[in-house]
């Protein structure tokens, strides 16, 4: 996921997710490529599941 992936996934503006990407509990990016970093899915999701769970039981929601 790159930060505009991040950034719909969570429902929050541009700015805001480059804060959060940039704090130190957020998962290391797995690589950097030209149009910036990237992470694992994975990586991102458990986060979310830490830090946000209200948008992992939302998502859940039929």
């Amino acid at each position: 996921m790159g930060a505009a992936e991040i950034q719909e996934r969570l429902g929050i503006s541009r700015q805001r997710a480059y804060i959060l990407i940039n704090r130190r509990d957020f998962p290391a990016p797995t690589a950097t490529l030209k149009m910036g970093n990237v992470w694992l899915k994975s990586d991102v999701e458990a986060w979310i599941a830490e830090k946000r769970p209200h948008l992992i039981e939302a998502d859940e929601e039929p």
